[in-house]
């Protein structure tokens, strides 16, 4: 494998940032200092005072996802080389089993599925149902495969969710062989119910979406799973929180020391829910996710979060369906496919709203676009940090380049862009993944199959300690009880 030498440009990392130049061989970065000699052969890309930034880590993907009847446009070649057209690196993704099916079974369907990728990856995997052969399971995914993290969907009734039994039994077998529980919080059954009330009173566009899904909905899950956690003694990861309500929750759980992670998704930042009364359909159904976009006032309270740090993570929950897709719903909104995608301008959106408004520095952007991801899921060093030793996924950051996002000059699959006719400064010049350089000025140099596998330890350390506080306060409920 050639090395690479990156000369010249500032080396930002969650801690500092330093004028460096950054060599990598073999897929690792050997060396970061001022003034470093190149050995023969070696490609040399001049940063020109550009910052060089690890590269980014979106914790929240579905790619190749199959789901109410249909498959995501992108798959992990299409989606992994999107991303790293934007500087992401590396994802993490899901393996969602169907109700029933064995864990190891949808295990093995997706690792298959992800043999294209072109850039690293990793996944959580979702229980969404449980019996001995899940409990069993899920100790040989964390054992055997490198699994460290549960997904728990308290919404979509019928389908994938997940009821409190499920949680509870789960949660307790994760804290036992030291994974992290997450969870996608929104009352399944609320939503049902309001589905249902809304076409019936002949509400039937993408206008309904946010009104089956309010910001009490997702909050009352959030602080159901919150307590949940505090009682049985397990840390809790939320995914896409967007709402203050939910945000209020969070806060209250970690001021009392409770182990509670956010993350938040750069269309939930940026977007508002006026999109869903687009006078054009399809524009207003590209827009259905779950939870919703949100009114203005929640995007304050979301980056006073993320600023704070009570929010940790970003990400973009990509999931491409495309106008054909999410046609299905034409005269029912609880049928369109929920999803979009946005891995490929989550770099660039959120250094333009929150580096270049003065809401985040840029180290506080490396901190929530990869160290914090990295750090929160045991990777860290080996991703998100440029220092001797770690993987050579680099980016080369130019925060003075411009471009407007638009579906023409999108490399994702999916046919339209919710970012659509944004104007951002802020942009990846050159991406490195393990060393090789996948994206220069514009040209997408990605390989089919390139991506690794990432393994993820348990959390042995801290969960013995959790382990430990649990049996402490055990006696005394069962006394309180009592």
């Amino acid at each position: 494998m050639n090395s690479v030498l990156i000369r010249g440009g500032i080396v930002v990392n969650a801690e500092n940032s330093v004028p460096a130049d950054v060599l990598c061989e073999g897929g690792l970065i050997r060396a970061v200092g001022p003034g470093l000699q190149a050995p023969a052969g070696t490609t040399v890309v001049d940063a020109g005072g550009a910052l060089v930034m690890p590269g980014g880590i979106d914790p929240h993907t579905h790619m190749e996802l199959p789901f109410m009847g249909t498959v995501t446009k992108d798959d992990f070649y299409t989606g992994t080389s999107a991303g790293v057209s934007g500087g992401t690196t590396m994802i993490i993704d899901f393996v969602i089993p169907d109700p029933q099916q064995p864990l190891m079974e949808a295990w093995k369907n997706w690792r298959g599925w992800a043999e294209k990728s072109a850039a690293d990856y990793s996944f959580h995997v979702a229980v969404t149902w449980w019996d001995d052969s899940v409990h069993a399971d899920m100790g040989t995914l964390v054992h055997e495969h490198g699994v460290n993290s549960f997904k728990h969907f308290m919404a979509y009734k019928g389908a994938i969710m997940a009821n409190d039994e499920v949680m509870v039994n789960s949660f307790t077998r994760a804290l036992e062989l030291g994974a992290l529980p997450t969870v996608h919080a929104e009352n399944g059954e609320l939503v049902f119910q309001m589905q249902k009330r809304l076409v019936a009173a002949g509400i039937t566009g993408p206008e309904g979406h946010p009104l089956s899904r309010p910001p009490a909905v997702e909050a009352e899950a959030a602080e159901r799973a919150i307590r949940i956690a505090e009682v049985l003694g397990t840390p809790l990861y939320i995914v896409h929180v967007s709402s203050e309500d939910s945000v209020a929750a969070i806060i209250r759980a970690r001021t009392k020391g409770q182990r509670v992670y956010g993350e938040v998704l750069a269309g939930h930042l940026t977007i508002d829910d006026s999109v869903y009364l687009n006078p054009d359909w399809n524009i207003a159904a590209a827009h259905v996710m779950s939870p919703p976009f949100r009114a203005k006032r929640h995007q304050d309270a979301l980056w006073g979060a993320l600023a704070a740090g009570h929010l940790q993570t970003t990400a973009t929950d990509h999931c491409a369906f495309c106008g054909e897709q999410k046609g299905v719903g034409k005269d029912d909104f609880s049928k369109i496919p929920n999803g979009c995608a946005g891995v490929e301008d989550r770099m660039s959106v959120l250094w333009d709203a929150g580096v270049n408004s003065g809401r985040l520095t840029p180290n506080e952007f490396v901190r929530v676009t990869s160290t914090n991801a990295a750090q929160i899921f045991n990777l860290y060093p080996r991703k998100g940090a440029i220092a001797a030793g770690s993987d050579a996924d680099l980016v080369v950051w130019d925060p003075t380049a411009t471009k407007t996002i638009t579906t023409a000059g999108s490399i994702s699959r999916v046919g339209y862009n919710v970012f659509e006719g944004r104007k951002v400064t802020g942009l990846a010049k050159v991406t490195l993944s393990q060393g090789r350089i996948v994206w220069q000025d514009g040209e997408l140099r990605t390989q089919r199959g390139a991506g690794r596998y990432v393994k993820r330890p348990a959390f042995a350390p801290m969960f013995d300690a959790l382990k430990r506080q649990a049996e402490r306060h055990a006696p005394h409920a069962v006394a309180r009880a009592a």
